[in-house]
Parts: structure tokens; C-alpha cells; sequence
């Protein structure tokens, strides 16, 4: 008996949403507590490298087990088709038409919610995951004042291409204020509030520096100014040790930032 654990997560042109991850991941786990072979599928977009749909033989595996989601549409009627010598189940999922050929075409439906049973518990509440760093990221906009030592776009992107490489839940944060925006704060006090529940705060921007210090919580400052500006000056102001400043006459061509040094600087924030 061999197991191919599938859901939306798995196909090209899904969505790998944390519930679905989290739901195929409790699958994985019961059928690891019961001595079963399984494989997860995934999505070449999602997780490159992973197995995917396309190189999971459907003649390796007797059962196939889709998990979460709403059960509907092409492709998992294609699941159905490509995998038909299998035993076919669908667990944790939401049946809307059960004569939909997605529904029907499973030996069983465990449903989360069907307009026939009462529902059940969704399979995202049952795996523990372990507790991550979490980490606000303040990015300073155009600031054009700086004219032509204004590196912001290459440093943002530099910087938020490194961070996403570590294992962290990244939070954007914006010390605009807008009461007529609900995605913006509309008073200084409710972006303090955010601040004083953060792990770590990485800025280009002032404001991001000093809040996050005044509030206890660490830092690491990038200044987007060639040759440092005011967010170095900050950081010298509260003899703060986790900045990084960039030489004024950059190059056109190469990195601006070194990615062992923001992790030598990261070190210093001793989260």
C-alpha cells in the first residue's frame, strides 16, 4: 500500500493556501502514525524540486488521498482520470454539488462540510507547527530629495529578496497614516501597538528604526542612501549597531548588499 497525498497545493494552476498545506500535512501524519508509505505533491511553482503531479506515477501508489478545498472544477476531474487504477478519497473537503463529477468521481468523500452531514473539524486544526520569528518590514518610498544617491529600488529589492530566504512570518508596515484606508493605521498609537508585538523590525526608513528601538524591539536598518543618511545618523544617534550603509559611489552592475553582512548584522539584533 502507497499513498499520494494530493490537493490544491499540487496542481500548476492551484493556490497553496496555509490551510491546505496544513491539511495535507495532517494526512501525511496520520498515515505515517499507521505505518503507510505516502508522498506529498506539489506544485512546481510552489515547491520547485518537490514531487509533482506530473512525475508521481500514477502505477507507484494504490490510493490516492485528495485533502481540503472545495471539490470542483477540471482538475480534479483530471485526477480522476490520470489516477482511475487507485483508490480515490477525498478528506477534509467541501462538497457543494454532490453529483458534480469532482464529488462523484471518488471511491469516498470524508467532507468538512456537505449540504447532507453536519459538518466536521477542518484538518488544518490537527498539525502543531513550531513558533517562527516574526518580523515587520518598514520600507521607505521614493524619497527623491536624495536625487541622485537614491539607491531605494535596487536596495529594496536586494533586501526583501534576502529576507524572504529566511525562515521568519514577514509583516509589511507602513508609518503612513490614513484613517480613511483600513489597510493603514489612522493613529500613531496603533502602529506602536503593532510594533511592541514584533520580533524584529527591518527598515529602510527612519521612523521604522526608531519606533521599533523606542518600543524594544530590535532592528536592522538599511540605509537606501548612497553614503548614508539620516537613517545612519539615527542609528548612530541611539548607538544602535545593526545598520547597514552602502558607499556613495555604487556601482551600476553587482549587489548592492552582501548577504553575509546583513546576517552578521541580523546576529547583533540577538533574537
Amino acid at each position: 500500500m502507497r499513498v499520494l497525498v494530493a490537493g490544491w497545493p499540487s496542481f500548476l494552476h492551484g493556490e497553496a493556501t496555509a490551510g491546505d498545506v496544513l491539511a495535507m500535512e495532517a494526512v501525511r501524519r496520520g498515515l505515517a502514525g499507521a505505518d503507510v508509505e505516502c508522498d506529498l505533491a506539489w506544485s512546481p511553482v510552489f515547491r520547485p524540486g518537490g514531487l509533482d503531479l506530473g512525475r508521481a506515477d500514477p502505477a507507484s501508489y494504490s490510493h490516492l488521498v485528495f485533502a481540503c478545498g472545495p471539490l470542483h472544477g477540471p482538475q480534479i476531474e483530471e485526477l480522476h482520470r490520470r489516477y482511475a487504477r487507485c483508490t480515490r478519497i477525498a478528506v477534509g473537503v467541501s462538497v457543494i454539488d454532490p453529483d458534480d463529477p469532482a464529488v462523484a468521481g471518488f471511491d469516498a468523500v470524508l467532507a468538512r462540510d456537505t449540504p447532507a452531514e453536519a459538518p466536521r473539524h477542518d484538518l488544518a486544526a490537527l498539525p502543531a507547527t513550531p513558533s517562527v520569528p516574526v518580523v515587520g518590514v518598514v520600507l521607505a518610498p521614493g524619497q527623491e530629495e536624495y536625487a541622485g544617491r537614491r539607491l531605494h529600488d535596487r536596495i529594496q529589492r536586494e533586501l526583501t529578496d534576502w529576507l524572504g530566504a529566511r525562515e521568519c512570518a514577514r509583516l509589511p508596515l507602513d508609518t503612513r497614516l490614513d484613517p480613511r484606508d483600513w489597510r493603514l493605521f489612522g493613529t500613531a498609537a496603533e502602529l506602536e501597538s503593532a510594533l511592541r508585538r514584533l520580533d524584529l523590525v527591518v527598515t529602510t526608513r527612519l521612523h521604522g528604526l526608531v519606533l521599533a528601538l523606542k518600543n524594544g524591539v530590535p532592528a536592522l536598518a538599511v540605509d537606501p542612501v548612497g553614503g548614508g543618511a539620516k537613517v545612519t545618523a539615527q542609528a548612530r544617534a541611539w548607538s544602535w549597531p545593526a545598520v547597514v550603509t552602502v558607499p556613495e559611489r555604487a556601482g551600476e552592475r553587482g549587489p548592492l548588499l552582501d548577504a553575509a553582512e546583513l546576517d552578521r548584522r541580523l546576529s547583533r539584533t540577538h533574537i
